[in-house]
């Protein structure tokens, strides 16, 4: 992922000014009464109404009209409002004064003189590029960095290359097609970035010279690390692991490298704990009114670990903080995850809706908005195989209940039409393989395990072959688990389930890994075990491997189908409520035993009446005595859905305080 850097130097000095049109006058009072303001200060906006009144033909006015309103926009109109000023900035400067800007390096006379007008370029032509960026048109973009390369300055203040290259690089799955500077396949707009780049570093090299008698000794270095930022994201996205690597490195030892990013190389290398530290260091780095992506990672890392009031608590932060500027879609989308991943289904679904209604613009970043709409889809595909998990867990005679049935086939409707959809968005997406089917890829939005929800039910034997083959070419010696687990998990899905269970009996022999940070992980093949177990007729066995589940993982288990043995101990007030609630509990997917052994979860519910209220405190211990749910509170005042309630209760879901019939946004 990318955060673009921007090293250009700001000027600041006073120099004779000459004029080569309009009104001299007029120009000379512009330039005395904008001495002081800034183009982001409130009074701007009326300074550059003034100005354009006093000369009309004047760059300045419509500079600090489209600097002041590009600052203060955070949505696609506002940037696209502050294009026509800036352009117009953008072409009336070059008409006066391009002829000057071409020779500014050329003696220290003409630095002198054309310095203010090369700063004030500057700020209008990266302005201008930030602008038509922001609202998705980059052949705009790289017309912006043509005209600005043009002028062949010795040292490259705007990144103009290092930008081209990021903008292949963040459109290589369209073609020329969609935008005519492109390339026609992604290896070749990706081969595009790699040779700006490098052409960037031989600009440097050729340059040299005389940019360290105009900017001092050691600028070189400081220009390279710009180059060096984007070769080591090309270089993870293209699986150069050793190359990027490298130059994650050679940032590192000069104070220059982008934490986040190197923190998102490190997530799909598998090296969980290092991306997560590296991730937090950036956490609030990056200015407002950009996404941060790390609020983004660092909750998908959480519930990797199965942290997911912590994911939850962060993505909380980062929305009341943002508002409704850009990031907020985002740090939406990975609520709904945290909250499906919970339990929390309700809360889920309304936080990805309000995802989905949220016109997020991508600013700072490659997250782009087909990402956007596939990811939110597939969540809501992976939630809706969970309502109908949910259906069957709250009523385990379900079978029989109409009611139940009708839930079920009209969620199943629904699952076929979020299928149709997510398969086309699939279809039309060129990079597929490196995004969705190689796990964790560094420019990827959804996890492993929403890999999994998507092409499960899309030709089983195809992924096994497809699986079983990256263990043989992938070199990411951390993922090889994943790849085996998906390869057993679709054998499974093909009807191979005793292959695939002989594959979970031989990994969870031999497997190592970071079990602090990989309890999803863990709860998968826990879970692969104890449905192998259950089909071998072996009780125990399952049973202990849906203990285990529980211990690693408990939000899964209420939609696995797994039935777990667990003790219930109620106590405190018993009345027409609480022995409904309790009833209602008793009818959930568990089975409920009188006696616990060393694979059975003790869970106690225990009631009391506050008023017109009723306090329920639930903690459940694991067989193995491990302390599970500690003292979880829930108030209630009718019966009805309590006991569906406090059975996810039980598995680990949290949720408000006052339960309500639906808990959605809380």
């Amino acid at each position: 992922m990318i955060y673009r850097i921007l090293s250009f130097v700001i000027l600041i000095s006073t120099t004779t000014l000459s004029f080569s049109q309009g009104n001299p006058t007029a120009r000379y009072e512009i330039d005395a009464k904008r001495i002081g303001v800034n183009p982001l200060d409130k009074d701007a906006l009326p300074r550059s109404r003034e100005f354009i009144r006093l000369d009309s033909t004047y760059y300045v006015g419509y500079m600090f009209e489209g600097i002041y309103k590009s600052d203060k926009s955070s949505d696609y109109l506002g940037f696209k409002n502050s294009i026509p000023s800036l352009k117009k900035a953008f072409v009336l400067l070059q008409k006066d004064y391009g002829k000057d800007l071409k020779g500014i390096f050329n003696s220290p006379q003409n630095y002198m003189q054309s310095m203010n007008k090369y700063v004030d370029f500057l700020q209008i032509t990266n302005t201008l590029k930030e602008c038509y960026d922001n609202i998705e048109m980059p052949d705009s973009v790289i017309w912006v960095l043509n005209v600005f390369s043009g002028y062949n300055f010795p040292k490259d203040h705007l990144g103009s290359n290092t930008t081209r290259a990021w903008t292949y690089h963040r459109n290589r799955f369209f073609t020329s097609e969609k935008f005519s500077f492109l390339k026609n396949s992604v290896e070749e707009n990706e081969k595009a970035a790699f040779e700006y780049c490098y052409y960037a570093l031989e600009k440097i090299d050729v340059n040299k010279t005389k940019n360290d008698m105009w900017f001092g000794p050691g600028q070189a270095e400081s220009d390279r690390m710009g180059v060096y930022h984007y070769l080591a994201l090309l270089h993870c996205y293209n699986k150069n692991y050793d190359s990027s690597e490298y130059y994650y490195q050679r940032l590192a030892q000069n104070g220059a490298v982008s934490w986040n990013n190197y923190g998102n190389e490190k997530h799909e290398l598998g090296e969980f704990a290092v991306a997560l530290e590296y991730l937090n260091r950036d956490k609030y780095k990056y200015q407002q009114k950009i996404l941060k992506e790390p609020f983004y990672f660092v909750p998908m890392l959480n519930v990797y670990s199965g942290r997911t009031k912590d994911a939850m608590a962060l993505c909380k932060e980062a929305i009341i903080n943002s508002g409704s500027t850009p990031g907020f879609g985002w740090y939406n989308i990975a609520l709904a995850r945290s909250y499906m991943y919970d339990g929390q289904l309700d809360s889920a679904e309304y936080t990805i809706q309000k995802a989905a209604d949220f016109k997020e613009i991508h600013i700072g970043t490659t997250l782009t908005q087909s990402q956007y709409d596939f990811t939110i889809n597939l969540l809501k595909l992976q939630l809706n195989e969970r309502k109908i998990a949910l259906v069957k867990f709250e009523n385990k005679g379900w079978w029989y209940s109409p009611s139940a049935l009708y839930d079920i086939a009209a969620l199943k409707f629904g699952k076929m039409l979020l299928q149709y959809v997510v398969i086309n968005q699939m279809a039309a997406n060129p990079e597929r393989n490196r995004t969705v089917y190689d796990l964790f890829c560094g420019e990827s939005t959804t996890t492993f395990d929403e890999a999994f929800y998507l092409i499960k039910d899309f030709s089983p034997s195809y992924f096994v072959k497809k699986y079983e083959n990256y263990q043989q070419t992938d070199n990411r010696k951390n993922l090889q688990r994943y790849f085996k687990l998906f390869t057993y998990q679709m054998q499974w899905m093909n009807g191979d389930e005793d292959k695939a269970f002989d594959g979970y009996k031989q990994m969870v022999k031999e497997v190592l890994l970071d079990t602090a940070h990989e309890r999803l992980f863990l709860g998968r093949l826990y879970e692969g075990l104890a449905k192998g177990y259950k089909d071998d007729g072996n009780d125990r066995d399952q049973n202990f491997y849906a203990n285990a589940l529980y211990e690693e993982y408990p939000q899964l288990l209420p939609f696995s189908g797994i039935t777990i043995p667990m003790k219930l101990v109620t106590s405190g007030v018993i009345d027409e409520n609480t022995n409904t609630a309790v009833k209602e509990l008793k009818r959930c997917k568990v089975n409920w035993v009188n006696e616990a052994d060393g694979n059975t979860p003790i869970a106690q519910v225990s009631f009391v009446k506050k008023g017109d209220q009723y306090e329920a405190t639930v903690s459940v211990k694991s067989g193995s005595n491990l302390p599970m749910v500690l003292n979880e509170r829930m108030l209630f005042k009718n019966a009805e859905g309590v006991g569906k309630e406090l059975a996810l209760r039980l598995f680990g879901k949290s949720g408000a305080m006052v339960f309500e019939r639906r808990d959605a946004g809380n």
